[in-house]
């Protein structure tokens, strides 16, 4: 995108950024979590062909955490029960299974930390000094805490994450619903506003919310799977609209 001349975020009413992959990189935690899960459970459970990083991309990035894990399993021809999500991480359910993940995640995040992009800080703080609505929509029910653990939370009034979502029965990234709450809450119109994303399904949800600028952020999905799936532009890092 270096030779293109970039949308001035600022002329838009608001911007929403996902979380994972856009303001912090708990993209790779995450990858790393489903990783250690997933396959340690295909070799306990015989399943095949095994887990790649290409199932993160296609099954799981942007997705309520049980959700992607039915979605994964499917694609394997597994079904198991949903359970509840009280199940215990030992528990073959797919909420049981979606618990285990998540004590990997949280085992890692709680012994590393994470800091934020520069880049996604820096703009983050440029749309604040302009007095641009802003918030936060991510599947993750970790949300929160990422955001207090990078010392980001009090920056975002609005923040619809996997538990409102879970709270208030919003279905899951690409559906447009958690997109088009945190545009209801901000107060603003979804056509005269920014949505950014890393993630696929997360750039299905806010082109079907209507976003007037859907901004792409290729951490690893690929730019063509993003613009096919409906950015209007993709950058490497957010650095660019600084």
């Amino acid at each position: 995108m270096d030779a293109v001349e970039l949308p001035e975020l600022t002329a838009y009413d608001a911007v929403l950024f996902d979380l994972d992959g856009v303001l912090t990189p708990t993209a790779d935690v995450h990858m790393h979590a489903w990783r250690s899960m997933f396959t340690e459970l295909f070799d306990e459970w015989g399943i095949t062909p095994p887990y790649t990083d290409d199932d993160y991309f296609t099954w799981l990035d942007g997705k309520k955490r049980y959700d992607g894990v039915a979605s994964l399993l499917r694609s394997r021809d597994v079904e198991v029960p949903w359970g509840d999500p009280s199940d215990g991480p030992d528990a073959d359910t797919v909420c049981g299974i979606g618990n285990r993940k998540n004590a990997v995640f949280e085992r890692v995040l709680h012994g590393d930390g994470i800091a934020p992009y520069p880049g996604s800080l820096a703009l983050v703080q440029r749309l604040r000094a302009a007095n641009v609505p802003i918030g936060v929509v991510s599947s993750s029910k970790n949300a929160d805490e990422v955001l207090r653990t990078a010392g980001l939370r009090e920056l975002f009034p609005v923040l619809v994450d996997g538990t409102v979502a879970e709270q208030e029965g919003l279905p899951s990234k690409p559906a447009p619903d958690m997109f088009a709450r945190a545009a209801q809450l901000l107060g603003v119109d979804p056509a005269r506003s920014v949505a950014v994303e890393d993630a696929h399904s997360g750039v299905q949800s806010a082109a079907a919310a209507g976003y007037g600028l859907v901004v792409g952020v290729d951490r690893g999905a690929g730019a063509e799977l993003l613009l096919r799936s409906g950015a209007h532009l993709v950058v490497d890092d957010l650095s660019a609209f600084v």
